[in-house]
């Protein structure tokens, strides 16, 4: 099989390597495919040992991109002519026919390589340029393909990104949430439902073997995200502004970076943070786990995510989390249990969360963090979901016996903080066969 992302590895997509690496644990034969190489040069020595494995299609030069189009064209025209339909379709919703005839170009490459390599399924993650990428392939003749979408992106724009077309023209499609499938409910035709599956980001041994640690006594908040409005950073910058003002001792670290840091820097200065505040930029995984082990709580105070991998990253250290009540996130982190759920946009609730977590005991921090480590072991580990993706993909059902059970030595003998979930009803598809 391979997989097709648009910038792989990423900062911000760990996951994604570990989805891989516990597919490859698996049997599976996976070979990477990117769109480009990542904007930001990666920095974890595991992530540029994925780059270095990666096969970019826009390393290739324009004239090899321009071969491949017309030998495509040439070879199968019936399916070219039927691609370049469906990519003016994707153009009508999205208004950038040079794009699309770009998305086109780079899935002829896709096919040649596919066929190169006996690729048998083809995986993409998140539903934008990468499945149209995918989707075009398919009909020039290309291998089955699936797709994980993570949102919020996917569903902003699900028109425009032709998300319906997408689901129509796959195998299956996957959610890494509830929340996230409901939204693919939305925007698929009824007899396209069974197709939606749930299969959650996963952590691996890195974190559930790691021992654990106490958290510090003192009030050291960590906040990591990306630098840019969706994440909601500049309101977290108010809210310490107003705590300094209260004359409250504090420590933030946000580590990410982004288009609004100049503005965060100056945000700041402004409010004279510079002894509480620092903006660390982007760091390595393992550093991100010291972090994590060195702060009280986690704080996010997005306004849209899909399900964000640095609070199952922090639950699983035993660290709780304080975020907003947005798309996935309550799925995870509950007032009271795992954390302190806020609402969004609002710079009194942020403080008041903050408050809390540094006025409650170290005991109840211990408890919320212990409760959330459960949480993420039963619902987050990368090997349990990983083996649901490889069922699909092998046309498996989700429970196949033949697939070997978690590993028991990893079994957290703690009670269950959440009901058991049950698996969604299958839908029946009311397509003709």
């Amino acid at each position: 099989m391979a997989y097709l992302v648009n910038q792989y590895p990423a900062i911000s997509t760990t996951f994604i390597r570990r989805e891989i690496h516990a597919l490859e644990r698996l049997g599976h034969s996976v070979i990477r495919y990117g769109i480009r190489r990542p904007w930001v040069q990666v920095v974890d020595p595991e992530d540029k040992r994925e780059e270095a494995r990666t096969r970019y299609v826009l390393d290739l030069p324009i004239y090899a991109l321009l071969g491949s189009v017309v030998a495509t064209a040439v070879s199968h025209p019936i399916r070219f002519f039927a691609a370049i339909r469906l990519a003016m379709s994707f153009y009508w919703s999205a208004g950038s026919l040079f794009r699309h005839l770009v998305y086109l170009a780079e899935a002829t490459v896709i096919k040649r390589w596919s066929d190169r390599d006996k690729i048998a399924h083809l995986h993409a993650h998140f539903g934008t340029n990468s499945t149209t990428v995918a989707t075009l392939c398919r009909h020039l003749g290309g291998p089955k393909f699936s797709f994980t979408v993570h949102g919020p992106e996917e569903f902003d724009r699900p028109v425009q990104l032709g998300l319906g077309k997408k689901i129509a023209s796959c195998e299956f499609v996957v959610g890494v949430s509830r929340f996230g499938c409901s939204q693919l409910y939305r925007w698929a035709d009824f007899a396209d439902w069974s197709k939606i599956h749930r299969v959650r980001c996963g952590l691996d041994e890195s974190y559930f073997d790691v021992a654990w640690t106490p958290p510090p006594s003192s009030p050291r908040f960590l906040a990591i995200g990306r630098l840019n409005e969706q994440k909601g950073m500049p309101l977290l910058i108010q809210a310490a502004a107003k705590l300094a003002r209260d004359a409250v001792s504090f420590e933030l670290t946000i580590v990410g970076d982004g288009p609004l840091r100049s503005t965060l820097e100056k945000m700041i200065q402004e409010h004279q943070l510079q002894s509480c505040v620092v903006l660390a930029g982007w760091k390595t995984g393992s550093e991100i786990q010291t972090m994590i082990q060195q702060s009280r709580v986690l704080v996010m105070p997005s306004f849209a995510e899909g399900l964000p991998v640095a609070c199952m990253e922090s639950l699983a250290l035993g660290r709780p989390v304080i975020a907003t009540a947005v798309a996935g996130i309550p799925e995870l982190v509950r007032s009271g249990v795992t954390g302190w759920l806020i609402p969004a946009g609002s710079v009194t609730a942020l403080c008041r969360g903050m408050t809390q977590a540094m006025e409650v005991s170290d005991e109840e921090i211990i408890r919320r963090g212990k409760n959330g480590a459960a949480r993420v072991r039963q619902c987050h580990d990368v090997r349990r979901e990983a083996k649901k993706l490889s069922n699909r993909i092998l046309g498996l059902p989700a429970s196949d016996k033949r697939i070997p059970s978690v590993d028991k030595s990893h079994h957290d003998p703690r009670p269950k903080v959440f009901p058991d979930e049950t698996t969604p009803p299958a839908f029946v598809s009311t397509k003709s066969t």
